[in-house]
């Protein structure tokens, strides 16, 4: 177990007592209780807030504070967790491409590749609003989540995670087999959360899961995904976002009622 950690109080954090074997089933019901129970946001980088991603610090606001975070954030947090438990685990870095285009995208987003018996799965709590609470194949055996799929294809020296459902089919990362180094992530994470160009700084994302789907968020833009229906919303103000965080992601923040968004004209 990695010094500091406290596996028992991240444990409780996402409500899982389920068993601990490290197999494929607690990889699925840790993945799933993750992410169901800690939200995507990116509130601290639009506040101007450093992102730290010591544990100390992330059991701080993630655990203790019972905030959300980003990919970095979470991952790592998922990262400690894994390795506490039995498992093979590696982070690996992939180039987001869900908002910027592959040739413009950094090493900006970090997931997990898990080594188990079946073979190798990747395990990615922090992808936002497309992310999958099943682990992935890396062989391209599709993950199935209600009425959406996720695979991964291989081609050449780089794979491409792909997402389906009935709206749409888009590619949501890709990443390369090379070996990655820590500073590769507190690279990515620094310029993520501080590049004038980076999403990041200039969006609210947000991503809550929810009983039967999910809640999305991009700027004053809501997406409820449930029981396979779709039912989309404006936020009006910066107080309806804050109500939304607090009903959805389960902590209070009036400083979001002062968030600056800039690529939201009425929230800059």
């Amino acid at each position: 177990m990695q010094a500091g950690f406290d596996l028992d109080l991240y444990l409780s954090r996402i409500g899982y007592d389920g068993p601990t074997k490290p197999d494929l089933a607690t990889l699925s019901g840790l993945l799933a209780a993750h992410m169901n129970a800690i939200p995507f946001e990116n509130i601290d980088v639009l506040l101007g807030r450093p992102i730290r991603l010591d544990l100390e610090s992330l059991q701080k606001k993630i655990v203790a504070d019972r905030r959300g975070g980003y990919c970095f954030e979470q991952a790592t947090l998922f990262l400690a967790a894994l390795p506490a438990l039995g498992f093979e685990a590696t982070p690996r870095t992939a180039r987001v491409i869900l908002v910027l285009k592959a040739d413009a995208s950094p090493r900006g987003h970090m997931s997990i590749v898990v080594r188990l018996p079946e073979g190798e799965f990747d395990a990615d709590p922090g992808l936002g609003g497309m992310g999958c609470r099943t682990p992935i194949p890396l062989d391209g055996t599709p993950a199935r989540e209600g009425d959406e799929l996720w695979s991964i294809r291989t081609e050449d020296r780089r794979r491409v995670l792909e997402v389906e459902s009935p709206e749409r089919r888009i590619g949501a990362w890709i990443a390369g087999y090379d070996e990655d180094n820590w500073i590769d992530f507190e690279v990515g994470n620094h310029w993520y959360s501080t590049h004038p160009a980076s999403p990041m700084v200039n969006r609210m994302m947000l991503r809550a899961m929810i009983p039967g789907g999910r809640l999305t968020v991009m700027n004053r833009d809501a997406t409820l995904r449930a029981n396979g229906g779709t039912e989309r919303f404006e936020l009006k103000d910066r107080a309806a976002l804050r109500r939304l965080v607090r009903d959805h992601c389960g902590f209070d923040c009036p400083k979001i009622e002062a968030i600056r968004v800039p690529s939201a004209p009425e929230w800059r």
